[in-house]
């Protein structure tokens, strides 16, 4: 009887503890929904960022270090909750603090965020998910965590694909920490300082009436240089196939 109880007592533990995994996610999910219920989605958009420039400029002026901080707080919130939205973000961090520091903070913003979503994710779904796909998600694992800092390069440089399923591939292939923070911190960088950058003449762009052009990035004089750093990601993948053939 006291072995029953004992291993009942056990499973419950381990059923908690399992449910419990899915805790730090279901909060990241939640904060999505309250954002959307609260309706703050309508202050993610140009319009209201014309309506508030003087208020937002004063503030920075105002608060030189407090500033930066909860611009790049809201910036890692909004990655964390995959909230849409965020190169408008990126464009007002330009508009706020300029290309290179408005960049900057961004940069770091984003990559707080990912790290928050890729950490929740590897929490709630990694092992188990590993377990029950079979040993071919074993094989695709190993492929990918032998190259995964050129992958993530790649897979951050090009703007191809969503950063939302970006920030979770990793974290179901096993991905170490250190080498996703890397990867996402330097991969970011070019499209971060573009739109930052954009950001820094906006006040011109709303002076005239207009709003800012978001396919700059898919222009030839700015994206071949970043197909170039993608390729240049690909190197040591390329090598290392020829060296084992050889």
């Amino acid at each position: 009887m006291q072995i029953g109880r004992l291993m009942a007592a056990t499973e419950r533990t381990t059923e908690k503890r399992g449910a419990g995994r899915f805790l730090p996610l279901a909060a990241l999910a939640a904060g999505l929904v309250v954002f959307f219920a609260l309706g703050l989605h309508h202050y993610l958009s140009f319009g209201a960022l014309a309506e508030n420039r003087d208020f937002l400029k004063g503030f920075v002026d105002a608060h030189p270090v407090t500033a930066p901080l909860a611009f790049m707080a809201v910036y890692a919130l909004a990655v964390a909750f995959s909230i849409p939205g965020a190169l408008v973000l990126t464009i007002a961090g330009g508009f706020l603090f300029g290309t290179w520091l408005g960049g900057f903070f961004v940069v770091i913003g984003a990559t707080i965020g990912a790290v928050g979503v890729f950490l929740a994710a590897r929490t709630a779904f990694g092992e188990g998910l590993r377990r029950r796909a079979g040993p071919w998600i074993g094989r695709l694992e190993a492929g990918f965590r032998e190259n995964a800092l050129s992958y993530l390069l790649v897979l951050r440089l090009v703007p191809l694909f969503p950063f939302w399923l970006v920030n979770l591939v990793p974290a179901f292939l096993g991905v170490p920490l250190t080498t996703y923070a890397l990867g996402t911190f330097v991969g970011i960088i070019p499209g971060s300082f573009v739109y930052a950058s954009v950001g820094n003449g906006l006040g011109a762009v709303f002076d005239a009436g207009g709003t800012p052009d978001l396919r700059i990035i898919f222009q030839p004089e700015i994206l071949l240089p970043i197909i170039g750093l993608s390729l240049l990601a690909l190197i040591p993948v390329v090598y290392k196939k020829f060296k084992g053939k050889a």
